[in-house]
């Protein structure tokens, strides 16, 4: 069994009366990709900077290989690699200054550092650019060579806070390929994102995250069984209060999750046919304007435990 490389347990901070992270606790092995997800302003970056020491945690504990981690553990914080989500470098320097800038500071030097720098470049395709001023770059090639410079150093841990935000599709994929190799050489991987597809695709593991709490957590096919074998309907259209009321009790099988005056989320059976239920709204005549169907992923299952979407 893998090694635990990162423990984080009760982590918990607040500013003033918003609590940022509240209890939170999970761990990520060597090898493994933990995603943690949630929307913006969920935790995710608040909790990233408490692991790699940049902000005091009010209480709680963080650890990587069984030490614990602190600002003036200076040996223990070069087992990390942050790639955080603002980009991290010298727009006035070329790419290899910046790599050769970085690297020094984890007491990287000569042939070492030069041998790492030209097969990251090479790695993440900005090698033939390597000397032009970052400023030149787009905001694509800026992302490839934060997230290279998080990789300089061959680190324990690697903590990715949204690194494809904002980038096309071809670089998105390449990073990702980059970073499940980065896995499969035994690195420790915690990976906050907003895109549930990229996390379906790229985890481990997942923890989903909302309003500072961790609402659940496990394997893509774990946290999916919460949802169950049914569907996730959302319809939109003119809906009164005490309709619904009136309405939800004559269709047994379906479990309301949320509801307002322009839209209906309900969890239906799979059996269920979705002509039974409009056919039934229509004659309490309730107005249907849309409907979306959702099938057991990632966004049904934030969908169910918070009766909001993903996005919202």
């Amino acid at each position: 069994m893998a090694e635990t490389v990162l423990l984080v347990e009760h982590l918990y901070k607040a500013f003033d009366s918003l609590k940022a992270v509240n209890d939170v606790s999970f761990e990520v092995k060597a090898g493994e990709i933990f995603g943690l997800l949630g929307p913006n302003g969920a935790g995710k970056t608040t909790t990233i900077n408490m692991i790699c020491s940049l902000l005091p945690g009010d209480s709680g504990s963080v650890s990587i290989n069984n030490m614990p981690i602190n600002s003036q553990n200076s040996t223990l914080r070069k087992q990390m690699g942050v790639v955080p989500q603002d980009i991290a470098l010298y727009e006035e320097l070329n790419a290899i200054d910046n790599l050769v800038f970085w690297g020094r500071l984890y007491g990287l030097s000569g042939p070492d550092l030069k041998n790492r720098t030209t097969a990251l470049l090479t790695k993440v395709g900005l090698l033939e650019r390597a000397k032009e001023p970052v400023s030149r770059y787009s905001g694509g090639m800026k992302r490839r060579l934060n997230l290279a410079i998080g990789l300089l150093h061959e680190p324990d841990l690697l903590l990715l806070d949204e690194p494809t935000v904002g980038i096309d599709p071809q670089a998105r994929h390449q990073m990702l390929d980059l970073i499940r190799e980065t896995a499969q050489r035994g690195t420790a991987i915690l990976y906050t994102t907003h895109y549930m597809d990229e996390a379906e695709q790229l985890c481990d593991r997942l923890a989903i995250m909302d309003h500072g709490h961790i609402l659940a957590m496990g394997s893509l096919s774990e946290l999916e069984t919460l949802v169950g074998e049914r569907r996730i309907l959302q319809i939109g259209g003119s809906f009164m209060t005490d309709q619904i009321d009136k309405l939800l009790p004559t269709l047994s099988e379906i479990q309301l999750i949320n509801r307002d005056q322009t839209q209906l989320t309900l969890s239906i059976p799979f059996s269920m046919a979705i002509g039974q239920i409009l056919a039934v709204l229509q004659e309490h005549d309730l107005q249907v304007e849309h409907l979306d169907i959702k099938n057991p992923n990632l966004d049904s299952v934030f969908l169910k435990l918070t009766g909001r979407e993903f996005k919202d």
